[in-house]
């Protein structure tokens, strides 16, 4: 294979891409990217300004990009907006949050809400999403924004957590169900990265001192440590991959 053929496999020209969580952070770097290398984006998120704004900056880029007003925790919605409209060939699966507390501490309340958007409704947008690519009878790709925390544990991140292993487990199992239809479906498992979530965090300094000695490469991650990971798993430079977690956390898992 040439250069220029291998460069062509991370191309994602005629191909729709779906955002979630698209307004900030994570989901907006990568809505950027994937318009950058070809596909037309649709960002989805509560806030309306945000996608509105952000989807007007690709389109001046020259890229493709629209929006879709929804919170995904409302399935009648998810199966409204996402699920009637043509094809995702791409879905970065990427809604979430985090309340922390003490094992012993944790309110029921505190448990659904974070159950609810990063497990339950994970799972009915990407469910969603390989439906209409089923009856289309298209291949895509399924990226569910994990965490390092699925691999590992954490004090005051019980919840968290297991809302994190359980989408590692789901993924595995979707993969298996979808490979027959040419849907391939990873997780991304960042570290701690530099976004509005997360900085609630990490504006503590003895946190953040913390996290950093967890951190092999020494640095909190930026979003732009994940765009890279994305492409790859976006495109058909992946091709053969399915049911895997990419881990992109400076190290802090490797002991």
């Amino acid at each position: 294979m040439q250069p220029a053929q291998f460069l062509e496999r991370f191309r994602l020209d005629g191909r729709r891409a779906l955002v979630t969580g698209a307004g900030r952070g994570i989901g907006l770097a990568a809505a950027s990217v994937l318009a950058e290398m070809g596909a037309a984006v649709t960002l989805a998120a509560r806030t309306r300004e945000e996608i509105e704004r952000a989807a007007d900056t690709i389109r001046a880029n020259g890229g493709a990009a629209d929006c879709i007003v929804i919170d995904v925790t409302d399935l009648r919605a998810v199966a409204t907006e996402i699920g009637g409209r043509p094809p995702f060939h791409v879905l970065l699966n990427n809604a979430g949050t985090n309340r922390t507390d003490l094992f012993l501490d944790v309110k029921v309340e505190d448990f659904d809400f974070i159950f609810d958007l990063n497990v339950r409704a994970a799972f009915f947008v990407a469910q969603a999403v390989a439906r209409s690519l089923v009856v289309a009878g298209q291949r895509g790709s399924i990226i569910n924004v994990s965490s390092q925390m699925g691999l590992v544990g954490a004090t005051r991140r019980s919840v968290y957590c297991a809302s994190k292993w359980a989408m590692e487990g789901m993924t595995r199992a979707m993969a298996v169900d979808l490979a027959p239809h040419g849907i391939r479906v990873n997780t991304l498992c960042p570290t701690f990265i530099e976004t509005p979530l997360a900085g609630r965090f990490l504006a503590n300094p003895t946190f953040r001192t913390e996290v950093l000695s967890k951190i092999k490469l020494g640095r909190i991650g930026q979003v732009e440590d994940l765009l890279g990971a994305i492409v790859l798993l976006a495109s058909d430079a992946s091709a053969m991959m399915t049911g895997s977690s990419l881990v992109v956390d400076g190290g802090w898992t490797v002991d």
